[in-house]
């Protein structure tokens, strides 16, 4: 790896190079951060404050959203004409950035899908339920909204965000003691999908049924077996959509809780479609009702 600019630029501002040029001086690797992968082993925690990000879509969108959340850049040289304005804001902002090669990313990040580039950035601060409802269009207005109980891996979260994004949903309810969160793995998946579709937070799952029904949602819990079709029910305006992990599902509690049951039909050949393919299709299913509502 290369130093920074951010590191080198106070000791050597009469020296007029431009950001690109001091980069690739010196090509000693730098002592691993915090949360950085070591050879032979997995990538330690990151920092609770902070989050590492990597996925060229992913981190273009955090800086787009959350430009003050940087704390250092990572890249490989093919991927600077790509990522000028984020460097050019670490020289204004005296953060510093690194011009590495492919195989110091794939230890940084701990993985080879990195494409090229690697953020440290603050996470973003939780969304507390009721104070993010209050700030959705009231009832009657339209709504989407998912529910995840016991969804944990990082790649189902990123494609579910993914197409949560794509179809309009406006977010994403997690229990706070899930400890779910959007990890650099979930992003890069997600395309610069997390930062559309907020996770939100909620403490109680009672309180929550409580407040999303005082606001005029429907509850629907998706089962594989035993609900109505997917494509034979008229779907509520105004719906939340419940999710639950592979194997486990969701709690007995939800869905004795839930207005009504859906089941995607299908050839029956396996049980269930994983969770981000079930989010996938149930999306799609409501932007096709919504649109039909539209024109009649």
């Amino acid at each position: 790896m290369k130093r920074t600019r951010g590191d080198e630029q106070g000791a050597r501002r009469e020296r007029p190079r431009s950001e690109v040029e001091e980069s690739r001086r010196d090509r000693r690797s730098p002592p691993p951060l915090a949360g950085e992968g070591r050879e032979g082993g997995k990538a330690p925690q990151a920092p609770p404050r902070e989050v590492r990000l990597y996925g060229l879509n992913a981190c273009l969108a955090a800086f787009a959203k959350r430009p003050e959340a940087l704390r250092k850049v990572y890249l490989t040289e093919a991927r600077i004409p790509a990522l000028k304005p984020v460097l050019a804001w670490c020289v204004k902002h005296r953060l510093g950035y690194r011009i590495v090669e492919e195989a110091d990313l794939d230890k940084l990040t701990a993985s080879r899908h990195h494409e090229g580039v690697c953020f440290d950035l603050l996470r973003a601060p939780p969304v507390d339920l009721a104070r993010w409802l209050a700030t959705l269009p009231p009832k009657p207005a339209p709504s989407l909204l998912l529910w995840l109980d016991g969804v944990g891996n990082p790649h189902n979260l990123g494609a579910l965000l993914r197409s949560a994004a794509h179809f309009g949903v406006d977010g994403v309810i997690v229990p706070a003691d899930a400890g779910l969160d959007v990890s650099g793995a979930a992003a890069r998946v997600a395309e610069g999908a997390a930062e559309v579709v907020p996770l939100v937070q909620a403490a109680s799952a009672s309180d929550a049924l409580t407040a999303l029904h005082s606001r005029g949602y429907a509850l629907a819990a998706t089962v594989p077996r035993d609900g109505v079709s997917l494509y034979a029910t008229p779907l509520p305006q105004r719906l939340v959509l419940v999710f639950g992990a592979e194997g486990e599902g969701m709690s007995a509690a939800l869905i004795e809780a839930a207005d009504l049951r859906l089941t995607i039909p299908g050839s029956g050949a396996i049980e269930s479609l994983n969770v981000a393919a079930s989010v996938a299709v149930l999306l799609g299913e409501c932007w096709r009702q919504s649109q039909a509502s539209h024109i009649r």
